[in-house]
């Protein structure tokens, strides 16, 4: 039967959680409408990927 190791002390804990922390996130923008996007993502706004229309996007209503 093993004995406990020895306590994990608060340096111990930031340099295993070091690596945790978030990114930042990269934003490209669209070739075709210029608005932003995720890259390898098709474009929420114009349904366009590499240069191909892939999604077809209905039109927003604009109020009058």
């Amino acid at each position: 039967m093993g004995l406990p190791g020895h306590r994990r002390t608060s340096g111990d804990k930031r340099r295993n959680h070091n690596h945790l922390a978030l990114k930042e996130m990269a934003i490209n923008n669209c070739p075709k409408c210029g608005k932003a996007r995720l890259p390898h993502r098709v474009c929420a706004f114009c349904g366009t990927y590499r240069g191909r229309q892939v999604v077809k996007v209905k039109m927003a209503k604009t109020k009058k």
